[in-house]
């Protein structure tokens, strides 16, 4: 049973991305393209030099960081939609404090992570506060927030940390910032710490107690709380982590990227997280699988449109089947009837190998 239900989590994924760019090849051929050309371009963006390599592990770092955002408290069985929300608020705190406590150096840097961790945590808490104590539905209040953070935000790069007459902040200082791992390469330490938190969320989630009960109160609230498990704090427990771990992917954006706050900063990485979780099936090591998937795409996108003259709009379709396929896949394996054809063919299998 477990085997197959593994497999499944495999095989779903997959078929969705096939099918994804089999559709998606059909509409490059109906633009008069060539499908097989495109493809090729497409991957020649993401791996064709060093350059390129990195530059897909630049933009695969902040969707694992949403990812892994939305996936932790998933597994409680909450539904935290404010991850583009904390991402923001962990770059305005370790904007704030790069930029005006005027702190250089590698202690500076770490300074900005705690802070860019822990305003995360706190923006997280507050729909997790609410839901706990006046039942408020945490997807409402958790995507209003998503809204705050960014006016928010737009109000310190347009007045209160606006630098000279751009409407943006002033850039982190040299010193502060997360170092290339290669001299010559974008791609930072902040791939490295992407990797590190999900290695710590995987544990957790899978291997410690306190995991345990996590996974317990999203499996069955009720369950959990006959059981003697404090289900409300493990709830808040779930949003403040997973705040963090959001506001800490925005400190590493900030630092190792982007280097100030500017218009349009951070757009959709939240939802791009929700839908690589899900994708992933709630999985910590799928989740960064996924996240640098999509960022491959993103990534040869430009490439591919250079090359052969398609749209990047095709790949933002492909992306768009692959979640659509990859939920409707995994919702279609739950249904009872196909359940019970799967039970039945797996019976068959081991009747014939025996």
């Amino acid at each position: 049973m477990k085997r197959r239900k593994n497999l499944m989590s495999v095989l779903v994924p997959l078929a969705s991305v096939l099918l994804a760019f089999v559709i998606g090849a059909i509409i490059i051929a109906a633009l008069g393209g060539s499908p097989v050309q495109a493809v090729a371009y497409l991957f020649k963006g993401a791996f064709g030099t060093p350059n390129n390599i990195a530059s897909t592990l630049v933009k695969a770092t902040p969707l694992i960081f949403t990812g892994l955002c939305a996936c932790f408290a998933y597994r409680c069985g909450v539904f935290n939609l404010g991850g583009e929300g904390q991402f923001i608020m962990g770059s305005i705190a370790t904007c704030w404090v790069a930029t005006t406590w005027g702190m250089e150096g590698p202690g500076a840097m770490l300074l900005c992570l705690l802070f860019g961790a822990l305003a995360g945590g706190i923006w997280g808490a507050i729909p997790g506060f609410l839901k706990i104590t006046r039942g408020l539905n945490e997807m409402i209040v958790s995507i209003m927030l998503n809204y705050i953070a960014t006016l928010f935000m737009g109000l310190l790069y347009t007045s209160v940390l606006r630098d000279g007459n751009v409407p943006q902040t002033a850039a982190v200082p040299d010193a502060t910032q997360l170092q290339r791992i290669v001299p010559n390469l974008r791609v930072t330490w902040g791939i490295v710490i992407a990797l590190a938190v999900a290695a710590v969320v995987q544990y957790f989630l899978f291997s410690t107690s306190k995991g345990f009960q996590l996974r317990a109160v999203g499996l069955n609230m009720t369950a959990a709380r006959f059981n003697g498990f404090d289900v409300n704090k493990i709830i808040l427990f779930s949003f403040v982590i997973s705040g963090a771990i959001a506001g800490l992917g925005g400190s590493v954006e900030l630092l190792g990227t982007q280097y100030r706050l500017i218009s349009g900063y951070a757009v959709g990485y939240g939802f791009d997280g929700v839908a690589m979780a899900l994708i992933a099936q709630l999985n910590p090591v799928a989740t960064v699988i996924v996240a640098y998937f999509f960022a491959v795409l993103r990534t040869g996108a430009n490439t591919m449109q250079a090359g052969t003259g398609v749209p990047t709009s095709v790949i933002d379709i492909i992306q768009a089947l692959v979640i659509v396929l990859a939920v409707a896949g995994f919702a279609l394996v739950k249904l009872p009837q196909i359940r019970q054809w799967l039970v039945s063919r797996t019976g068959k299998s081991k009747k014939e190998e025996k």
